[in-house]
């Protein structure tokens, strides 16, 4: 870091106004596109789900918990893992973080998994978390937003993976091809007089608003620092 460019106080200055001017325009462009996915025409939800919960059996209105919107991120750890996606856990200590204020906020955030929950429960104790964590594993529902494939799905795009695949899935407990039956993303949900609307989907960067210390890398000297990509995830009790 020290071949960087080193400047005068005055001259840094101006460079830091020029810069400011340009995150201004990136953080009004941020606040139009809030608002655009904000007017996104919601869907209403047919079909009948039911999760597995340290509170029994629940419905995806059920999930709510008393409030008018849900937000879900869908955490990989599928039958076949042994633990948690470490990519997905430091999500989870994201959400641990922050589902308390999202609740004074009218949101419930949770995590949705494939597993059944026997296997998440004493992950999320290991990792002390206390959100909701449900399980959909004897429902349609992770299969139907296209975050869970099955075996015979994953298994013929595992060949095709690139060998970063294979470290977590490692980490995970399992091959690539159990890996790759589940994947990341984020659903947001609405509750209005008894009827359940899908309004927002992502996944991929688009879930990188749970990631809050890329927000924090992309400040400092070297940045996320993964040119070229490295897997260096781990979970909080393993750096």
């Amino acid at each position: 870091m020290t071949e960087h460019e080193v400047v005068a106080r005055e001259e840094w200055e101006a460079a830091r106004e020029k810069l400011l001017e340009r995150e201004k325009e990136l953080t009004h462009l941020s606040d139009e596109v809030a608002r655009e996915r904000r007017e996104l025409p919601w869907t209403a939800v047919e079909k009948d789900y039911s999760f597995e919960t340290d509170s029994g059996t629940k419905s995806l209105a059920d999930l709510f918990d008393g409030r008018s919107q849900l937000m879900i991120y869908h955490h990989m750890f599928g039958p076949h893992y042994e633990a948690g996606c470490p990519t997905c856990s430091t999500m989870g200590d994201t959400i641990e973080g922050i589902h308390v204020h999202m609740a004074a906020r009218d949101v419930t955030l949770i995590c949705v998994s494939g597993a059944p929950l026997a296997k998440l429960q004493p992950y999320k104790q290991r990792m002390g978390w206390t959100f909701n964590w449900a399980s959909s594993h004897d429902s349609d529902f992770n299969f139907d937003l296209g975050f869970s494939q099955t075996d015979e799905e994953a298994e013929k795009i595992s060949d095709g993976a690139p060998e970063i695949v294979d470290e977590p899935a490692a980490m995970c407990g399992t091959d690539r091809a159990g890996y790759l039956t589940e994947a990341p993303g984020m659903s947001v949900w609405a509750l209005d007089d008894g009827v359940v609307y899908q309004t927002y989907q992502n996944t991929s960067r688009g879930v990188e608003p749970l990631m809050g210390y890329y927000a924090a890398l992309d400040r400092v000297p070297k940045g996320r620092d993964e040119e070229p990509f490295v897997f260096w995830f781990r979970r909080h009790d393993e750096y």
